[in-house]
């Protein structure tokens, strides 16, 4: 469905208007949050054995650390999606999210596997690292992107299940690196014609002599409409892959 103009006037597809509960739901990014979860389940099916607690613990773990305090961590710097949330909730969220993935990652590390304990470590670090920008940003890349929010949920995924590195591991990681990298490219200028244009001009003109006035919501549609399908294949398919295993 093409993104209607009055539409444009929203920071993102997803967001609702702004103010009270609608903020948080906006705030979770529900289909990115959604689109990362299920690297996290593509990376367990792809396990030699699937244990349906440890899959669980481990997209609780990767909701808490990036639906929830990534992207709290995202609204305290610069207010990209227009929240009315206050500092002192955001901080809380941040906190309190981070600090719940790592406890049911050190859990992990008592009940399944002291092998686990790297994994916590990279994926905390990765959360603040990316989120804020350390080291002057070299942490906030594409590549990084990829690798933090693709390869690792896929990875992790894996290994809480197989608790060992096996070809099917690296390449489904692989896979969701190249998913994760495409949703970048695709979300970056969606987001640009969203929060940061405030006009287009131009036009295309095609080889038989017609004409095609460029707006914003022209450019953003076809953005937007292949990341609502993107994000709704890939948790599709991540949850019919589960239900072949369990």
């Amino acid at each position: 469905m093409a993104t209607g103009p009055n539409e444009l006037d929203r920071p993102a597809f997803y967001a609702l208007r702004s103010g009270g509960w609608r903020d948080l739901v906006t705030l979770l990014h529900p289909p990115y949050t959604a689109w990362h979860l299920s690297y996290v389940a593509l990376g367990a099916a792809a396990a030699p054995a699937l244990h349906a607690g440890r899959l669980a613990a481990a997209l609780v773990a990767f909701f808490l650390a990036v639906g929830v305090s990534a992207h709290a961590l995202d609204e305290l710097n610069g207010r990209p999606l227009n929240t009315k949330l206050k500092r002192g909730t955001l901080i809380a969220l941040a906190l309190g999210g981070l600090v719940g993935a790592v406890a049911i990652g050190v859990a992990g590390t008592i009940v399944v596997s002291p092998w686990l304990a790297p994994l916590v470590l990279v994926g905390a670090f990765l959360v603040l690292a990316y989120n804020l920008e350390l080291v002057g940003g070299r942490f906030h890349t594409e590549l990084w992107f990829a690798v933090a929010w693709g390869g690792f949920p896929a990875f992790t995924g894996y290994f809480v299940n197989a608790l060992e590195v096996r070809p099917a591991g690296i390449l489904v990681a692989a896979a969701c690196c190249l998913l994760s990298a495409a949703q970048r490219r695709l979300s970056t200028p969606a987001r640009d014609l969203r929060r940061r244009t405030a006009e287009v001009v131009g036009e295309q003109r095609l080889r038989d002599g017609s004409v095609v006035e460029l707006t914003r919501a022209g450019l953003s549609a076809p953005l937007e409409d292949a990341l609502s399908s993107l994000w709704l294949a890939l948790v599709l398919l991540a949850a019919g892959l589960i239900a072949v295993r369990l």
